[in-house]
């Protein structure tokens, strides 16, 4: 059988450990090889990017690597007009859920007499999306990073995807990426294409902050070029806990499952259910279902290395595990999943009711998919117009304020053996 349902209480310490770190990356082994290629285009640019790529065009130049105005209007011709009409409903949704996170633009309060301080924000002035490009093609998400930058009001978006033989990227990706507003499309992935955004080369502007998800390399090149640049949360492989009472459909709940580990060998699906009775029948159906579904391989590695289905022995124990577990995608199907949400704390994203399958927020609720995994949602957020903004502070004193603050400057100033930063202050009441 490929799953069996197990009680929480069950579980060793050791079993509990790894169904908590799932599918996590190790990147050590790759670490070495990645920070050589990064610290390569830093010193030499594109003529690295360009030996990789030879294996794609053997004349290659660096005009190769930039789409052009003309193959992004071929593009259109390329893929079914349906694409192209969903891409830009997808695309209406996420922008108006992301024009609401904009904060305002400007606040300020007294915080005694003659003291002024308060917030501005400021958008980035360029960053970089990453695409994932060769065995999987995902134009979902250069909607997903480039639309949040457009709306925060950056001023130059930039997208890299890999490229394929004859140095052509995707044309549903180029479509999205053009429906987006993304200015400039470069054909180059892996650690090549984030180093070139971080250092930037003649060919690649240097961008201030890298975000999308990619395999471990970027992973890696990403983590390596932080301080750099900025970056998002390091992203492994997609992963999904449903939340269940007994109030669940276990059909819906095992299609839900199943859909969740077809994305690769490492994804990872958990269940917890107050009811062993439900956690049975999702079993069974899972088993039944399994004989008939395509990319079996796929599907068989993720249900045995990283997908339990869990029993809790009350809603409260599910909860915490719930929370523990951190999943970078969450589906809350109870009785009221509204009051379920209350005691919710860490997760990506939050999926209520058994018409909100994690599918419509990978796509085209408005929300977006570029989540934290691996029990990172304990510490980040999915992407967001925050993302790509900076909020600097600012005050403003009259000599009345100061006074009020001359003594406690002075004295703090000293007491860190900073003479001269207290000076500043004496210097104004002479």
């Amino acid at each position: 059988m490929l799953l069996k349902p197990e009680k929480i209480d069950s579980l060793g310490p050791e079993q509990y450990k790894a169904i908590m770190e799932r599918s996590m990356e190790d990147i050590s082994s790759i670490y070495e090889d990645v920070r050589k290629i990064v610290a390569d285009v830093k010193s030499r640019g594109d003529d690295v990017t360009l030996e990789h790529y030879k294996k794609h065009k053997t004349d290659i130049t660096p005009a190769d690597l930039e789409a052009t105005p003309e193959e992004i209007k071929a593009a259109y011709n390329q893929i079914d007009p349906s694409v192209t009409e969903c891409l830009k409903a997808a695309a209406r949704n996420i922008i108006k859920f992301h024009r609401a996170q904009i904060e305002r633009e400007m606040w300020s309060i007294e915080v005694r007499k003659g003291i002024l301080a308060g917030r501005v924000t400021r958008p980035m002035d360029i960053v970089g999306c990453y695409i994932p490009g060769g065995t999987a093609v995902y134009p979902s998400s250069i909607l997903m990073t480039v639309l949040p930058a457009k709306v925060a009001g950056v001023g130059q978006v930039v997208a890299i995807t890999p490229p394929g033989k004859g140095m052509t990227a995707n044309p549903a990706t180029l479509v999205a990426a053009d429906i987006a507003g993304c200015d400039r499309i470069f054909k180059v992935g892996g650690p090549w294409g984030v180093a070139g955004l971080a250092y930037g080369t003649k060919t690649m502007p240097r961008v201030h902050k890298i975000v999308g998800p990619g395999n471990k390399y970027v992973t890696a090149a990403k983590m390596l070029v932080y301080g750099q640049v900025d970056i998002d949360s390091p992203a492994g492989p997609s992963e999904a806990l449903i939340l269940a009472d007994e109030s669940g459909n276990p059909n819906l709940i095992a299609i839900d499952f199943l859909s969740q580990v077809e994305h690769d060998p490492d994804s990872a699906a958990v269940l917890v259910t107050t009811s062993e009775q439900l956690a049975r029948q999702v079993c069974d159906i899972i088993e039944r279902e399994f004989a008939t579904l395509a990319r079996k391989e796929i599907l068989e590695s993720s249900l045995s290395k990283h997908s339990y289905v869990l029993v809790a022995k009350d809603m409260d124990q599910a909860i915490a595990f719930t929370n523990e577990y951190a999943a970078e995608h969450l589906q809350v199907l109870t009785k009221d999943p509204f009051i379920t949400l209350n005691s919710i704390k860490h997760a990506g994203s939050i999926f209520l009711g058994p018409y909100a399958p994690v599918p419509v927020g990978d796509y085209a609720s408005g929300t977006n998919h570029v989540l934290p995994t691996g029990q990172c949602a304990r510490m980040f957020s999915g992407l967001s117009v925050d993302d790509f903004i900076k909020k600097p502070t600012f005050q403003y004193l009259s000599k009345e304020g100061l006074a009020g603050l001359k003594d406690t400057v002075i004295t703090l100033a000293e007491a860190e053996g900073l003479p001269l930063h207290a000076r500043t202050i004496r210097e104004r009441f002479k």
